[in-house]
């Protein structure tokens, strides 16, 4: 269900996450820290849209392949991308 790309992504989070408190721990500047958080912040972002935006292909395959509507999918996943934000 969550592939390589994913947890890639993911890793890079991670990292940067790390870099953010080790700025912390050396004092660096509040606009150098808030700088880098704001670029997790979109790296999560991406990484919530990519996530969505994956399985909601793979359910709208499966509902269409036993004939079912996939509006109601759409509609979920729509409403997740929200609510993360």
């Amino acid at each position: 269900m969550y592939d390589d790309a994913i947890k890639k992504r993911l890793r890079r989070v991670e990292g940067q996450v790390r870099g953010v408190l080790s700025m912390i721990g050396e004092q660096k500047d509040c606009k150098d820290v808030v700088s880098q958080l704001s670029a997790v912040r979109s790296a999560v972002d991406k990484s919530i849209a990519y996530i969505v935006a994956t399985n909601l292909e793979r359910c709208i395959v499966e509902e269409k392949e036993a004939g079912n509507d996939t509006d109601r999918l759409v509609r979920e996943a729509v409403d997740l991308l929200i609510k993360s934000r």
